[in-house]
Order: C-alpha cells, then sequence, then structure tokens
C-alpha cells in the first residue's frame, strides 16, 4: 500500500574504526540507498535520510548507539514517526548464512545478535522486518565476536559491493511487493 512510512534501520556501530566491518554491513546498506539524500541528526539519537520507495516514504536510520544499545533510539524515531514494529525494517549481519547470502523473514528469535535483542526488548515484540546479510562464520578458533569486528578479507570484498547492492534491492522489494514475493527472488 503506498503513501505508507516505514523506517529501515541498518545495524553497526558508530565511529570510523568500525565503518568498514562484517557487524556494519547494515549500515553499509543503509548508506547505498541513501546515496542520493543527505543525512540528518535526529532528536531519537539516530541519523537520518529520507527517500521514497514504491511511492511510500522511508526514513533510513543509523544509530549513534553502539549495536547492543539500539533498541532504544529505534523505539523513539519509530514513536516520532508512528511507526509501530511491521513497518520496521532491521538490516543486519548473520553469522549462520554464507557469506554474500540474503534471507528475508519478519519475526523469530534473536539468534545471540545483541543489536536483534535489543529492538526486540524495546519493541515487545520481534515481529519486525529483517534482512539478514550472511557474513558466514571464522574458519579456524577464531571468536565470533572478534571475527564481526573486522573488516571483510580481501576475496570478500571483490563481491561486496554487489552484495550491498542486493541487499538495498532486496529492502526496496520488501517494501514494494511484500515480504513473499520479495523472499522468492532472494531466499536461494
Amino acid at each position: 500500500m503506498a503513501d505508507e512510512r516505514w523506517i529501515v534501520l541498518g545495524l553497526g556501530n558508530p565511529g570510523d574504526q568500525y565503518a568498514a566491518t562484517r557487524h556494519n554491513i547494515g549500515q553499509m546498506v543503509v548508506d547505498y540507498l541513501a546515496v542520493n539524500s543527505k543525512y540528518s541528526s535526529h532528536k531519537s539519537r539516530t541519523e537520518i535520510a529520507d527517500i521514497r520507495v514504491a511511492g511510500n516514504a522511508v526514513t533510513l536510520a543509523k544509530s549513534k548507539s553502539y549495536m547492543n544499545e539500539s533498541g532504544a533510539p529505534t523505539k523513539a524515531l519509530a514513536d516520532f514517526y508512528k511507526v509501530n514494529a511491521d513497518h520496521l525494517i532491521v538490516i543486519h549481519d548473520e553469522l549462520d548464512i554464507p557469506f554474500n547470502t540474503i534471507r528475508l523473514k519478519q519475526g523469530g528469535g534473536d539468534n545471540g545478535h545483541n543489536g536483534l535483542k535489543s529492538i526486540t526488548q524495546h519493541f515487545a515484540s520481534p515481529n519486525y522486518f529483517r534482512v539478514r546479510m550472511g557474513i558466514g562464520r571464522p574458519a579456524g578458533p577464531q571468536d565470533p565476536a572478534d571475527f564481526v569486528l573486522k573488516p571483510f578479507a580481501s576475496t570478500e570484498k571483490k563481491e561486496l559491493e554487489d552484495f550491498i547492492a542486493r541487499g538495498a534491492l532486496a529492502v526496496e522489494r520488501l517494501i514494494e511487493k511484500g515480504l513473499e514475493t520479495a523472499q522468492q527472488e532472494f531466499n536461494k
């Protein structure tokens, strides 16, 4: 339905030291969507940019808080725009999906992802949409918490731009065509 507002949140951590890390893939996708827009600071402790997708107002958002505290700013932004969880799309890194793979879903658990845990807690509901950007698991004994805070490997960087563009397209399809159609296109 056109002319409804959506919030698209790219999960990540603030600061240049995190900008190119696997954990910030959500913010990379939001930046791709915002390429012709300008961010402004919002009182919810987010950076926002407005675009339109299929006739709908879309507020792109990046929290100024660390990932594990992103729920409060996201909820404050949603309250400001009077947007419910069913019009929130969260883009995030996913360890349990191979690199360069996208999965879309609505609801579900947080799978140990502290950003999702914080959002679910503040919305008192897990029923928001997720664009799960696969980053894979570390090879060998590396701690997953360290792995997500590292930059992409040189082999991954060759595919990263296309991966980010497909993540942005998945968001657009979800808003334009709905979850089932978007899943048929991206959950392969």
